[in-house]
């Protein structure tokens, strides 16, 4: 139980794949604007990755056993059509808030961390418990990446910042400082 616990909270903050990997930038970058639109594109992508570790880990264990080059095709595919499902039960469930994520949701199918996530799974050779405690730790740490980033443009929205200095380079520089200060928890265990 242990090993699941450091699998989810290594994944989640010191290899967190968006400020460490730099997996899954475009809805860091572009859904970030107010926080209640961070979480909820954070919950659909913890769905999305949780789904996706159960399918890599169906399809490593039972279907692509004898066709390993077939892997990576058969990644894309099954997150394709995850995202899919995603997508109608969002415009279904929550109107309001297929309108809001706008294009982000579908980009979900293009975001590199979520077949990073399957890539990293397969390498490492992770059990169902692992690979789905990897899967919410990677979801968590992009959630988590998403209300950091919208809870600092919303401070920068009302503090009195320059109309010139308010443009995507400053996002990038506050992107930057929350790398830097999350690649910092990489070299806490390496004392020697």
């Amino acid at each position: 139980m242990g090993d699941l616990f450091w699998i989810l909270l290594s994944t989640m903050v010191v290899n967190n794949f968006t400020l460490t990997l730099f997996l899954g930038l475009c809805p860091f970058l572009g859904v970030s604007a107010r926080i209640e639109t961070a979480v909820r594109m954070g919950l659909a992508n913890i769905f999305v990755l949780v789904l996706t570790s159960l399918a890599v880990w169906l399809l490593n264990r039972f279907v692509l056993v004898h066709a390993p080059y077939l892997r990576l095709i058969s990644f894309i595919v099954v997150i394709a059509c995850l995202v899919q499902i995603v997508e109608m039960a969002i415009k279904k469930l929550s109107p309001a808030l297929f309108r809001a994520l706008g294009i982000y949701l579908p980009l979900i199918t293009t975001n590199c961390g979520i077949l990073g996530l399957a890539i990293f799974q397969t390498n490492r050779e992770y059990t169902l418990a692992q690979g789905l405690a990897f899967a919410f730790g990677a979801g968590l740490g992009l959630m988590l990446a998403l209300v950091l980033m919208a809870s600092i443009r919303e401070e920068v929205e009302r503090a009195d910042v320059p109309k010139l200095l308010r443009t995507q380079a400053l996002v990038l520089f506050i992107a930057g400082s929350l790398s830097l200060a999350f690649m910092g928890f990489a070299g806490l265990g390496s004392a020697s």
